[in-house]
Parts: C-alpha cells; structure tokens; sequence
C-alpha cells in the first residue's frame, strides 16, 4: 500500500464541528503558524447536521434582575454527579467570553430591544440560562466558525481520516490517517493534536446522531488516552425519519402518542396507563422540559413515558408515532382549566389554549414545523416516527482543566472530552465545545511543543504505518461485510447497552466483541477502506463502554442517569412489566470511573472527583500572576 509524503503541522484538529473549528480559530488567534483541520468530511458532522425544537445554548445568564455568577454556575454543572470541578469552573467562567464571540461572528442570538440576552429553563437546571437561535443553533455556529477560520487562515485536510495517533515515550507525536479519495496512508508530523470528533456515533443502532456522522473515539482509547463516564450517554424521544430530538415544544403542545401494530391497528398507549387525561397531559408537557430519559424520573416525572414508547417498540412489536394532527383522546378541546398549574400557565403565556397540537405548534414555534417540512414530513398532515434513541454521550476522553488527555500533547474538546457527568443541563455541550477548544489552544500556544525532526518522526512513525498498511492489505476486498456487522454490532449493543440494561446480556455482547475484534483481519472484508476503520472503531469504542458498564453494573447494580438497569430485588412501575424492575440510585456520585487498555485490556479504575477550586481572586494577585505567567500553568 501505498504511503503519501508527510505533512508538518504546528497544530492538528482532528474534526470539523463547533469544537474543531473554534479550536482552529483559537489556535491561530493566539499565534500558532501552520493549523489544519483534519476531517472525513466538512459537512458531515453532528453539529452541522443536527438540533431540536429550539435547540439551546447554556451560558451565564445576561438579562433581567435574576442573580448569578461564575461560582453558582460551575456548582450547577459540577452538581451533576462524577463531575471535576475545575472543568465546571472553566466551563462556566469562559461561558460569557465564548458566548459573545459566536454573537460577534454572526451567530443570531435573540436580544431585546435593549441588547438582553433573554433566557429559558432547560432540562437538569432551575435557573434561566438556556438561550437559543432556534433549531439549527449549532449549524449557525459551524458555519460562522468555519468563515472565520479560512479568514484567519486555517488550513482544511479534508475527506482525511485520522486512523492513528503516534505515541513515543508517552507524548503524542504525530497521526496516521487514510486520505478517502486516493486510500493512500498519510503520515501527519505534529505535537499538537486537539481531538474533536464528536460522540461516538455508530454505538447504537437507535440514534438521533446524523447519519452522516460517525465519531472516532476509538482511535485515542486504542492509542492509550483514559476515558471516563463511558456509562453515562443521554437517551431521549427522536424521529426516526429524519433523526432529529423531538424535545421542548414538541411535547409542550401535547401530541398525542400512538402505536401501529403489525395489522395497521392504532393504538392511543398512554390513555392505557395514565388514570385521567389531566395527568396524562402533565406527562407529556413534563417531557419538554425533562426530555432526556431520567431513572430518577420514571415514578414521578415524565421518563415513564419514555419506557412505554420502548415497550411499545422493542417488547410489543409496534411502531410509535406523534400525532399533531389530533389531541389526546381524540377530543376537540382540552380541557385547559383542569391542567395542573404549570402547564396550564406555560400555554396561557404563549396564548396557546386552543386547537390542536399543530395549531399551537405553530403558534408557539413555527420555525419546529418549517424544519420538518424541508425535510420532507408534513406535520400538518401525517403522523411522526419515533423511537428512544441516543442523543450524547456525556462521558469521553478524560481530561485536565487545560483538557489535555494523560497523553501529553493530546487535548480533547466538544463531546470527544467527558466534562459532562450523571447530568447536565441541556445546551452545556455548546458551551464546553467553545470552552474546552479555547482552553487548549491557550495551553499550546503557549507552551510550544516542538514537532520531532524530519528523521526521528520517521522512525516514531514508522511501526504505526507498517501496522496500518498490513490491516489495509488484509481487509480491503470487494467481498463486503463490514456494513453488515456494523449493523450487527450496533443492534446488539441497543438491546444491552442502550437506555435499558441488563448484565447477563452486556456480558455476551463484549464477549462476543472482543472476539471480533481477535478475528479482525481474518474476518472481516471491506470494499471501502473507511467502512472497515469504522467498524473497527465503533467496536473498540463498544469494547470500552461495555466493560464500563459491567463495572458499573456488579457493583450495585443501581439504575442512575439516563440508564434503567434490570435488578431484580428493585421496584416496578404501574403499568410495566418485569423488564422495567429497578433500583433507582438517589446519590449524588462523587467518584468518576475511568476506562483505559492496558496490555491489550480494557481495565477500570475509579477516582475522587476534583472539587470545585476555590483560587486566590484578589485582583491584585491575579493581575501580577497575568503578567508574569498568563496563568497558564
């Protein structure tokens, strides 16, 4: 196979979402000469290509009388359980800074006539810090960053796949990666990586991740980078066709709920289950608020909603639709003076008592009904596929306040880095994304890692591309499977790692990928060299989580965040059967678990969290600190 001439950089980012392109455009603020952004492809990534009915944007609050500050911030991201402080007080003292650059580069934040920021509650927080420029907030961002880069310079490698990161004597050196077009290996000389490829997409088969996106965090776990909270993804209602969340005002408008069984007979589940249509409707207006499914939330919130759809689909057979078109119960009115009193109030401010579910979408959130329009489904019109999907990962790389991995040279940002814990509040992705690739371009810029000479990289580089070249020769073949057990794979991984777990399965499934990932070469057959990375990657990455989650599992066995794991000895809820008995556990966890391969094993280990810091902020002792230091130490 055939190896393309090294390219030196000063400064890698390895992906083109929020993250990637904030990190470039930092990198380069700050002074680093030669930056290129490595991508599979510009336009292929979550952030460009996803959303929800206005999706949010979480950052110190900057309109009204309401009282805040960095400190109750940081406590309200680090108050979600196996959080490290130091990242929360980051992420919420760089809020404003990154916020305001997104506005200044063209990002159409909402402001009062007055220059106000207004705000919104958003899941997992009580405060009114959620902004929003609608559905495609994040698309907004990566279109600005992107402009901005090219301004600044910025190089763009893309339809480049990084497949490798060189590791000599514990600091990252440089990448391998597989140019798409030519299938040619391309060695990449630098000292500086930040890795911000996403989530892990292709874990599961249920998904709201874009189709076009596929993650690559199998690539630092199998290079050595320890990564955390692999446990703790965020499961939550979305359409199927498009894959697209179907939280806030989607469910504030109260849809009514159905399933079609296999004869075409409609189904109106949640009239099954709930005793009056008015804690019915509570349910379903809850979700807005509560879209991610939350075990601490299936008795007395809205989550259970999220188990009777699952029970519907997967245990039942059936395919669940919204319907808009129609109120629940098929009534002609709600009744809206018999809703309890916070929905009753939230419909009576946006002046929505009245008509149909689409009737008071559109009226509260047009923008929610033109989206699905272009995408091809009338809501107006027909009812809407959905499922309970994966939508984040809130663990991933583990990362120090300047979000360098244990790998020196090797940062991570956006949802690649595992900042977030149990909880988080929804939109604080956006904002660790901008946060995380600051801090890291900050730490390089100023610390200036040299790249190894012309002849030592060769020589670091070369075990890795003979490695790469022998498993390109091996698999590349026009007898195709890799699509097929991709597919398997993820499949596998929705029945026993997926909202609802259980620990006799998740063990024969890493079993069963573990041999997989033996056999490989021996097995496996792709026609296209980047389906066969992926499917390597996606099983690594299964590989890692699973046996977080076992550990997890066997040790308690409690149901936390948004993973209901079977127990045995645990309670049921009304209306559900065996597969849904739990142990729900109400602690607040002050320990973060961590996965690394050591020796060709995926080991585990478990650490205090670091706690919120408490520095010296007398003005006086910062500013000579400033000018000696900058502070970045």
């Amino acid at each position: 196979m055939e190896v393309l001439t090294t390219i030196t950089l000063d400064a890698a980012v390895v992906g083109s979402g929020a993250a990637g392109l904030n990190a470039a455009c930092r990198l380069k603020q700050f002074g680093v000469g030669k930056v290129a952004v490595i991508t599979n492809g510009i336009n292929r990534g979550t952030s460009r290509n996803t959303g929800s009915d206005k999706q949010t944007y979480y950052k110190l609050s900057m309109c009204g009388s309401g009282e805040d500050s960095v400190v109750k911030m940081a406590q309200s991201l680090f108050a979600g359980g196996a959080v490290d402080g130091d990242n929360a007080l980051c992420e919420a003292a760089l809020s404003a800074r990154c916020f305001m650059q997104l506005c200044e580069l063209g990002v159409p934040f909402p402001t009062d006539r007055f220059g106000e920021f207004a705000g919104y509650k958003t899941d997992h927080d009580d405060t009114l810090r959620a902004t929003s420029a609608g559905p495609l907030t994040s698309k907004y961002m990566t279109e600005a960053l992107e402009r901005h880069a090219k301004q600044l310079g910025v190089s763009f490698l893309d339809h480049m796949l990084a497949v490798d990161i060189i590791v000599n004597d514990g600091r990252a050196v440089g990448l391998v990666c597989l140019d798409l077009a030519s299938e040619k290996l391309v060695p990449v000389n630098c000292a500086n990586i930040i890795w911000a490829t996403g989530g892990p997409a292709t874990v599961y088969a249920r998904t709201v991740y874009p189709e076009s996106h596929t993650g690559c965090t199998g690539v630092p776990l199998a290079a050595g980078a320890a990564a955390q909270n692999l446990t703790e993804w965020q499961f939550g209602l979305a359409s199927v066709r498009p894959r697209w969340n179907v939280s806030g005002t989607y469910m504030q408008v109260l849809p009514r709920f159905v399933s079609v069984d296999a004869n075409g007979e409609e189904h109106e589940f949640l009239t099954e289950v709930f005793k009056t249509p008015q804690a019915l409707l509570q349910k379903v207006f809850l979700k807005g608020y509560q879209w991610p499914f939350d075990s601490r939330k299936i008795i007395d919130g809205s989550s259970v909603i999220d188990l009777l759809v699952y029970r519907q689909e997967v245990l039942l057979g059936r395919k669940v639709y919204l319907d808009f078109t129609r109120n629940p119960y098929l009534l002609d009115e709600l009744d809206y003076d018999a809703l309890d009193a916070e929905t009753r109030s939230y419909l009576q401010n946006a002046g929505a008592c009245f008509g149909t579910p689409i009737q008071r979408l559109l009226h509260m959130n047009a923008p929610a009904v033109d989206l699905y329009l272009q995408k091809g489904v009338d809501l107006k019109k027909e009812m809407l596929q959905i499922s309970l999907c994966a939508q984040h990962c809130n663990g991933g790389l583990s990362v120090d306040c300047w979000w360098q991995t244990n790998i020196k040279g090797l940062f991570a940002a956006g949802e690649a880095a595992g900042t977030h814990g149990v909880y988080r509040p929804g939109g604080s992705a956006l904002n660790a994304g901008q946060v995380g690739s600051l801090r890291a371009a900050q730490f390089i810029a100023a610390h200036k890692a040299e790249n190894l000479s012309a002849d030592a990289f060769f020589l670091a580089a070369k075990p890795a591309v003979d490695r790469h070249k022998a498993f390109c020769g091996a698999i590349h073949g026009k007898a195709d499977n890799a699509r097929a057990l991709l597919q398997d794979a993820r499949e596998r991984m929705d029945v026993c790692g997926g909202a609802i777990r259980t620990l006799p399965q998740m063990q024969t499934t890493l079993d069963a990928v573990k041999a997989k990932l033996a056999d490989f070469t021996q097995t496996v057959c792709a026609e296209s060299l980047e389906a066969g990375y992926l499917l390597w990657d996606t099983l690594v990455t299964q590989c890692a989580a699973l046996t977080a989650m076992l550990d997890m599992a066997q040790n308690g066995g409690l149901s936390r965040g948004s993973a209901l794991v079977y127990n045995a000895d645990g309670i049921l809820p009304d209306g559900l059967p065996e597969h849904f008995r739990f142990l729900p556990d109400r602690r607040t966890p002050q320990t973060v678990q961590q996965v690394v391969l050591q020796d060709g094993v995926f080991k585990t280990m478990h650490r205090d969290v670091r706690p919120v810091p408490q520095p010296d902020r007398f003005f006086e002792n910062v500013w000579a600190g400033y000018r000696k230091t900058k502070n970045i130490e």
